[in-house]
C-alpha cells in the first residue's frame, strides 16, 4: 500500500513539475517537488524507505532536467537516507518539525548538488544563493502542508472507521 501511495504521489509530482515548468519559468529553480516527495517519505524513519524514494525521486528528477543524469537521484538518496536516520532519532510530529526538516535537507541537497556538479563538470553551472534560499522555504513550506494535510485526512478517516464499527457493534 505504501508503494502504491508513493507511486501516485510521484505521478502527481511530475505532472504538477512539468505544469509549472510550462507556466512558470522559474519554478524548476524555486520547487523541487521531488525532493518533496522524498522528505515526506523518509519522515516515517525507515532507512530503506528513505534511500528508494530519493533514488526514485531524484531519478524522476534527473530525467526532467538538462543537466548530468544522476546527480539529484545521487544527492537525494543521501538527503534521504539522512532524513530517515534523523526521523529515527528525533520524533516530528508537528508542521514546523517537517518544515524546519524539510528546509534544512533541502540546503544540504544544494550543497551536495553544487559539489558534484564542481567535481564533474567542466563549466558547473551553481545555483545562486538566493535561489537555494527560496527553494529551502518552499520546500519546507510544502512539506509542511503536505505533512499537515495527510494527517488531517488519515485522523478523519479513523474517525469514519472508528464510527462505523461502533455502530455495528451496537446494533
Amino acid at each position: 500500500m505504501r508503494t502504491l501511495r508513493f507511486a501516485v504521489a510521484l505521478l502527481a509530482v511530475v505532472v504538477l513539475h512539468a505544469l509549472g515548468v510550462r507556466l512558470v519559468p522559474e519554478f524548476a529553480r524555486s520547487v523541487d517537488l521531488f525532493f518533496v516527495l522524498t522528505v515526506l517519505s523518509a519522515l516515517g524513519g525507515d532507512s530503506l524507505v528513505g534511500l528508494l524514494a530519493g533514488l526514485t525521486a531524484g531519478l524522476t528528477h534527473d530525467v526532467f532536467t538538462a543537466g548530468l543524469f544522476a546527480l539529484h537521484g545521487f544527492a537525494d538518496t543521501a538527503v534521504g537516507y539522512a532524513v530517515a536516520r534523523l526521523a529515527q532519532r528525533l520524533l516530528v510530529e508537528r508542521a514546523r518539525g517537517v518544515l524546519l526538516v524539510a528546509a534544512v535537507a533541502s540546503v544540504v541537497q544544494q550543497a551536495i548538488l553544487a559539489a558534484l556538479a564542481l567535481t564533474l563538470l567542466a563549466d558547473p553551472e551553481l545555483p545562486q544563493p538566493l535561489w537555494i534560499a527560496v527553494q529551502a522555504a518552499s520546500t519546507g513550506v510544502l512539506a509542511a502542508t503536505a505533512f499537515t494535510v495527510g494527517r488531517r485526512l488519515r485522523s478523519g478517516m479513523a474517525a469514519r472507521r472508528s464510527s462505523r464499527s461502533r455502530r455495528l457493534h451496537l446494533d
